[in-house]
């Protein structure tokens, strides 16, 4: 594909994108936690069942790493994280009471071994990988036969005011493309995946003005990764007719609305030796119609 119209995300910007946000994350994070929060309930799943070996891939500061190796200290928890700068911040979630291994490595080529893994945990960072069919099939490789996938993305919804603004201001894309929830729910089908349940919700954040979302998204490290995005800085120019388009959505209490689409999902590793189609059907099938849609505030 010409890069002129690649949608696709490029891995060298995030690598650098999220290392250069190491030091501001956490304090710029609040939806990313709650996300966080509604997944690690998630972990209810497995019951009494105490897993040996737990993957937090995207692990970024370690926060759900730290919770986890809580909540199972015997179990070797390790957080992957493709910015060593981030895992340089988790190393401080740890401390030496819960500690947990730090592995900087991308979702895209795990270097684990071939059932290895109890439980995934993957919070919001699977929109950045520009091979969701693969990565569904590297976790499929390294979690043991019924191990428990959880992950969380967002959706084509998410900044989608951003979009509009920008859309006034130029012809070039200014963010990121998220697949649909049809998409994630294709890519958990062909990789195998048992019983897969995705729901999704809607958050709405408010800010000032266009440059406090702006200095937001450089805090979290979630610019714009899209390959064909322009390589320029925006202009002063662009910039200000981008503003001025959002104004007129501006809400009654004065703030500038941005939302935030999340998708969730959790599913089972198939048992060994399972196809991944039986019989030229779907293992599994996602009734998308009944996927529920939450509207949360910001």
């Amino acid at each position: 594909m010409n890069q002129r119209t690649d949608p696709r995300p490029d891995p060298r910007h995030v690598r650098r994108a999220f290392s250069r946000a190491a030091a501001t994350y956490d304090a710029a994070a609040a939806l990313q936690r709650e996300v966080q929060q509604r997944l690690m309930e998630s972990l209810e799943y497995l019951e009494a069942r105490v897993p040996d070996v737990v993957l937090d891939v995207g692990a970024g500061t370690g926060h759900a790493s730290a919770l986890m190796k809580k909540r199972w200290p015997k179990a070797q928890v390790i957080a992957l994280d493709v910015a060593e700068p981030m895992l340089a911040q988790a190393k401080r979630q740890a401390g030496w009471w819960k500690p947990f291994q730090r592995v900087c490595a991308s979702a895209t080529a795990l270097p684990l071994a071939d059932n290895s893994v109890d439980v995934i945990f993957s919070n919001l960072c699977l929109q950045y990988v520009d091979d969701l069919p693969a990565v569904f099939a590297g976790f499929r490789r390294v979690l043991k036969p019924g191990g428990l996938l959880l992950c969380s993305t967002y959706g084509p919804e998410t900044l989608i005011e951003l979009a509009e603004a920008f859309h006034a201001a130029d012809e070039q894309p200014h963010v990121s493309r998220f697949a649909p929830i049809a998409q994630f729910g294709d890519a958990l089908m062909m990789a195998g995946f048992r019983d897969p349940v995705l729901d999704r919700d809607l958050f709405t954040l408010t800010y000032d003005d266009l440059p406090a979302l702006m200095a937001e998204l450089r805090a979290l490290g979630a610019t714009n990764a899209r390959l064909d995005r322009r390589r320029a800085l925006t202009g002063p120019g662009r910039f200000k007719a981008a503003a001025a388009a959002y104004e007129p959505m501006r809400r009654a209490d004065g703030k500038l609305p941005s939302s935030w689409d999340v998708i969730y999902a959790h599913a089972w590793a198939p048992q060994a030796g399972a196809p991944i189609r039986e019989q030229g059907q779907d293992i599994a099938a996602v009734p998308l119609s009944a996927i529920p849609i939450r509207r949360r505030p910001g």
